[in-house]
């Protein structure tokens, strides 16, 4: 890890102190008649910064490295030899001021994992006899038994010795579903306990442990980063080639040191020293006045030259907060029923699922009961007493043990095994009457800012993950990524950034402990620390303090706006020095003149780089009311999407289901697209629309969106001529082949739809 030197920031800013004193009392001296005053405070600067950037310079050509410092030291010499004192204090004012800045701007966070380490338990509870002792953790050996309780985190490595054990493993492996771990399963250190109690028998002492390894991943990752070239120093070797030999040349034509010292005086690079800090410490600025932390200009240059992308998956693209996907329900309950009632049970549950299947309830407007004596078994599920009704909510095998696999049963066990979703099963009376099906939802706003990042330079977007590679590939193919990893642990996301970075500079985009290794490792790690991921923070130069995937694209774009501007003032700088050195080897600028010239010079580029603390938007800021409809019609979303969900669930049960069953399923259906979904495209066409063209100036993507809509009304008016001309009995043979080719073909449509319509949401509400 880079050691942190604060004398190092004395040393610079006393120097520049120094220098600033000394230069006023030497100007303000000479007008009080006071010569000898003046001199010796001018020479005074001169030769205390001119000891240490001669010091400086010496280590630095000692291990090899060329600056552009070696200028100003010439320069700082050949005036004191030439008695040119007022223009060596200038030029140590310039150098002095440079250094300063670079300071600030290129001060880093220390990277010594205190957050990460401080997540450790300091503390085991060791069983020693009928009794738990709380243990200093490095105390625990092996073959100890300890107890985790609710809520904290897995100390050591060990086994499973309780009944069984629910963790939330996320923080390593990245995966957002609780993980069941039965009697004698292994488990790692670094877990959260999401459930009741339990019992372990250690594997492994702490220092020997899963999260102990993380923390040593992260540091020799750090450790193993190319060192950082500052952006002054790549036009160093040409520059100071350049300048000798005006200088040299100046000196044989004129015959006169005085003429050499003018070419060093305004060859001195104060917009390579200054220019390229001004405009990082203006970027950095406006970066942390949109919520992007970056730690120095290391960061922020190399982000601006980053072409290569890793994206975590887990809390990165996706949200790491499971909704309700769908709800397939078996027999006569509705689907808005059937989340009624397990709604009303998770009330009382501590289980992860319980706050999304509550949302999905809010989200329909359902009332809730209140349950009695209700039981939970940790990881498996809750039964109670509701309205009469025994309901119980959890796994299929804890919910309908005795129930043999139907078709339903095999379609919802299918699904949820191709899309990487889970399932909730609920009974009622100890009858199977559905279940709901959840998902970690991908950001809305996720394949837009990719497509931005694309346009900003990005050449090869990567996924990596701990999930089946079944799921992230079908994430990765929503995504448009180039290339998915999966299955991946920590050590192994290490890995892959490492094999990467082939591919060009490489930044890593996580926000968990499991993505700290590789956030370090990469040429430029960004972390998303709105879910407190301390660990990713800590190892990361770039840290998003508010939980929006968009920041990723803006800092990129501040990042490279901020390196142009920087670039523009150095060569302008540099330009105006070369027309200065012409005139000086000509006799035209005497070195006072010429220190003076090159201060204006400075001026001039350093208000160029101060550019930097502004930027454009491509989209008008939004209000509170435009923020307000775009979050509405998002609500509006989330709580029709099941609803469109029962759509593809009904083709597929439509031939087993009793004639009049399915005529009235379908009637819902219709009610639903007519009552519902058809005034809300309306609704959305009239109000949100018009606010899209105005906000994205001239942009007008609601032409193709518009279409959309008389496509959906089309099919749904034919949907709803179909099942008006039903039988009573409910559709025969012949009709169920209309009927799938619509569900299917309005369920295909809406999905798209609500998926360009929220991405274009997220825009406004955010």
């Amino acid at each position: 890890m880079a050691a942190h030197r604060p004398w190092a920031d004395y040393r610079d800013y006393s120097l520049l102190a120094a220098a600033l004193l000394g230069l006023a009392v030497g100007l303000i001296a000479r007008p009080l008649d006071a010569p000898v005053v003046s001199r010796a405070a001018l020479l005074a600067t001169t030769g205390i910064v001119l000891l240490a950037a001669a010091a400086a310079t010496g280590w630095r050509l000692l291990r090899g490295e060329v600056g552009v410092d070696i200028i100003a030291v010439l320069a700082m010499a050949g005036a004191l030899l030439l008695r040119q004192y007022l223009a060596g204090s200038v030029i140590a004012v310039m150098l002095t001021s440079g250094a300063a800045l670079e300071r600030y701007a290129s001060a880093r966070a220390r990277r010594e994992l205190s957050a990460l380490l401080r997540r450790v338990p300091r503390f085991a509870h060791r069983r020693q006899g009928d009794r738990f002792v709380d243990v200093p953790v490095e105390e625990v050996g092996l073959g100890n038994v300890l107890v985790v309780k609710p809520g904290e985190v897995v100390p050591v490595d060990g086994i499973i010795r309780s009944a069984s054990a629910v963790l939330d493993e996320s923080s390593l492996t990245g995966e957002s579903r609780p993980v069941r771990l039965e009697p004698g399963t292994p488990v790692r250190s670094g877990g959260s306990n999401c459930a009741g109690p339990f019992e372990l028998t250690v594997t492994a002492i702490a220092s020997e442990s899963t999260y102990a390894g993380i923390i040593r991943l992260v540091r020799a990752a750090e450790q193993s980063k190319a060192p950082f070239v500052r952006l002054a120093d790549r036009y160093a070797l040409a520059f100071l080639a350049l300048t000798l030999a005006s200088a040299a040349i100046a000196w044989l034509l004129a015959g006169s040191p005085m003429r050499a010292l003018a070419v060093l005086v305004v060859a001195t690079p104060c917009p390579l020293i200054l220019a390229a800090p001004a405009a990082i410490i203006a970027g950095i600025s406006r970066a942390a006045s949109r919520g992007i932390i970056m730690k120095g200009g290391a960061a922020l240059e190399t982000l601006a030259r980053t072409r290569v992308l890793v994206l975590d998956k887990t809390g990165t693209v996706t949200s790491a907060h499971p909704e309700v996907l769908a709800v397939e329900t078996m027999g006569g309950i509705s689907s808005d029923e059937l989340i009624r009632y397990a709604a009303s049970l998770e009330q009382l549950s501590v289980h992860p699922f319980a706050p999304a299947i509550l949302a999905e309830a809010r989200n329909r407007g359902l009332t809730l009961a209140f349950p009695s004596a209700v039981r939970e078994q940790m990881g498996s599920g809750i039964t109670g007493e509701l309205e009469g009704h025994r309901v119980s909510v959890g796994q299929r095998r804890f919910v309908a043990p005795d129930r043999e696999p139907t078709a339903e049963l095999r379609s919802v066990q299918l699904r949820t095994a191709v899309e990487g979703s889970s399932s909730v099963f609920v009974a009622i009376d100890d009858r199977l009457c559905g279940a709901l099906l959840l998902q970690d939802p991908i950001r809305p706003e996720t394949a837009r800012v990719l497509r931005e990042l694309r346009a900003a330079g990005i050449e090869r977007i990567h996924l990596v993950t701990g999930d089946h590679p079944d799921v992230a590939e079908l994430v990765g193919d929503v995504l448009g990524v180039d290339r998915v990893f999966a299955e991946r642990a920590p050590e192994e996301k290490v890995e892959v950034v490492r094999q990467v970075r082939a591919e060009g500079l490489t930044a890593m985009v996580g926000d968990g402990i499991n993505d700290a290794p590789a956030l370090a490792l990469a040429d430029v790690g960004i972390a998303m620390g709105a879910r407190g991921a301390t660990a990713a923070s800590e190892a990361a130069d770039v840290v998003l303090t508010s939980d929006r995937f968009e920041g990723v694209a803006e800092a990129v774009g501040i990042a490279r706006r901020t390196r142009a501007i920087a670039l523009q003032s150095v060569i302008a700088g540099m330009g105006l020095s070369l027309v200065a050195m012409a005139f000086a080897a000509g006799g035209f600028i005497a070195p006072v003149a010429g220190a003076i010239l090159q201060e204006g010079i400075d001026i001039l580029v350093i208000l160029n780089a101060l550019r930097a603390l502004g930027g454009r938007r491509s989209v008008l800021a939004p209000g509170p009311e435009i923020k307000g409809l775009a979050q509405d019609l998002a609500r509006s979303h989330r709580s029709l999407r099941p609803k469109v969900g029962e759509l593809a669930a009904l083709a597929v049960q439509l031939e087993a289901l009793p004639g009049r069953e399915a005529r009235s399923r379908l009637e819902r259906i219709r009610d639903m697209l007519e009552q519902e979904l058809l005034p809300h495209e309306s609704e959305e066409q009239r109000t949100a629309y018009p606010v899209i063209e105005k906000m994205l100036k001239g942009e007008n993507p609601t032409g193709p969106l518009i279409q959309t809509h008389n496509e959906i009304r089309r099919l749904s008016r034919l949907f709803g001529r179909l099942v008006e001309q039903l039988p009573p009995a409910g559709p025969v043979r012949e009709d169920l082949r209309d009927l799938r080719r619509l569900l299917y073909g309005l369920h295909a449509i809406l999905t798209l739809h609500f998926a360009q319509e929220d991405e274009l949401y997220s825009l406004f509400g955010s």
